[in-house]
């Protein structure tokens, strides 16, 4: 249901006339946003540029009562409401031009707020948090995650861009093991997202900068305070690595993040942060630690009315744990164990795309660009594309494959 006083306009359009902000409340401006694009996942506010919202991938436009394009004053007003009276965040600001925490506007919505300088002005982008902890039903996981749920010392780590859900699936691994188990949990993250309260389980959940001044200090002192779960909300750096590492060694249980696009790139970005000489040992020691990497893609659907979810799964099994300690070679790659290990649990990306398309949840152009692998989607779709002129490669990509290369290039950088 749209406003009457609030409709979409996408991005590229010509800017509403310049309206100024004014004294309108930064929670009112919100609501309305989130009045006109209830399913959005992110509030952008930039200078030069109406208030924005990214539905489905996609920055649209706000056309507001009262609210036009913005100045650099408005968006700096903005920030100062978002940030109060936050003094570490003002410092972070002031010294390394971003800073992250979180907001909440009452009976609405949590946001994950990261708020930076750009050409001598403020930039604003809000992630909308729902309000209700997801659990698996609502993510459609794949049933075989449940497993990753269950309290045995080791490490998980979900992967994937920004955006792509990696602290909705952390939340509903947590929240299944809140429900099933009593036991102690202690969530450390950049800011507090999902609040969980307690159910069987009693859970803290420290915030960064507010609560600890940063992801290692947090970790070794959760060492000492008896959890049976430790999530860790990124592991950014070698001494957060090293301290997960020693966390899983000593009994505990570690849930994580990676900006890292499949199972063998989270392994080479955990590894590549270690100096050569010490790279056999790392790979020795989470060979040993890892028990799933889950990688996550969002993929958008042929409607433009959303996006469905592909999941890669590695599960720590003789054989990946073989291919992580040594290394892997032709032949003995962790897609070609995952490829193969299906009756154990795992999944690769092209064989779940292949499925989606199959069952025409994608279109076989968005799945291919979207692919790991696009040769090997083809062999497996090759009954669907015989006949088809798109099966010959174009010298020029269509605007779909555009989107997606640019998407998966996104992925690759970050």
């Amino acid at each position: 249901m749209v406003d009457s006083n609030v409709a979409l306009a996408a991005a590229p359009a010509p800017a509403p006339a310049a309206e100024p902000v004014g004294s309108a409340p930064t929670a009112n401006i919100i609501a309305s946003m989130l009045q006109a694009a209830p399913k959005t996942s992110d509030l952008i506010f930039s200078p030069g540029r109406a208030p924005q919202v990214e539905l489905h991938g996609q920055l649209m436009q706000l056309k507001i009562k009262g609210v036009g394009v913005l100045s650099a004053e408005d968006t700096a007003r903005i920030a100062a409401d978002l940030i109060g009276r936050n003094s570490s965040a003002v410092e972070k600001l002031k010294e390394e031009g971003s800073c992250d925490i979180s907001y909440s506007v009452a009976k609405l919505s949590r946001f994950r707020v990261n708020i930076f300088t750009q050409r001598g002005s403020c930039a604003i982008v809000m992630r909308v948090i729902p309000s209700a902890v997801p659990d698996f039903k609502t993510l459609h996981l794949p049933e075989q995650l449940g497993d990753a749920a269950q309290l045995r010392p080791g490490i998980v780590l979900v992967t994937g861009p920004t955006g792509s859900g990696k602290s909705s699936t952390l939340a509903a691994f947590v929240n299944k093991i809140n429900e099933e188990k009593a036991c102690h949990v202690i969530t450390i993250e950049d800011p507090i997202e999902f609040l969980h309260q307690h159910k069987r389980a009693t859970i803290h959940q420290r915030e960064l900068y507010s609560d600890t001044p940063s992801f290692a200090l947090a970790l070794r002192a959760a060492l000492r305070q008896a959890p049976k779960l430790i999530l860790v909300g990124e592991m950014r750096d070698k001494e957060t690595i090293e301290v997960a590492l020693e966390a899983a060694e000593t009994g505990h249980m570690v849930y994580s993040t990676l900006h890292t696009i499949d199972a063998s790139k989270t392994i080479e970005r955990i590894v590549g942060v270690f100096p050569s000489s010490d790279q056999p040992a790392i790979r020795n020691r989470l060979s040993k630690s890892f028990r799933y990497i889950i990688s996550q893609r969002l993929i958008p659907k042929p409607d433009g009315a959303g996006r469905v979810a592909a999941f890669e799964i590695l599960k720590s099994t003789l054989r990946t744990r073989e291919y992580v300690q040594k290394g892997e070679t032709e032949g003995k790659s962790l897609l070609d164990a995952m490829r193969d290990g299906a009756g154990e649990g795992m999944q690769c990306f092209d064989i779940e795309i292949e499925k989606l398309i199959r069952a025409k949840v994608l279109d076989i152009d968005t799945g291919l660009a979207y692919s790991t692998n696009e040769g090997n989607l083809r062999l497996l779709l090759a009954d669907l594309l015989e006949g088809r002129q798109d099966d010959i490669p174009s010298a020029a990509p269509s605007a779909a494959e555009k989107t997606a290369a640019s998407v998966m290039e996104e992925m690759i950088e970050r």
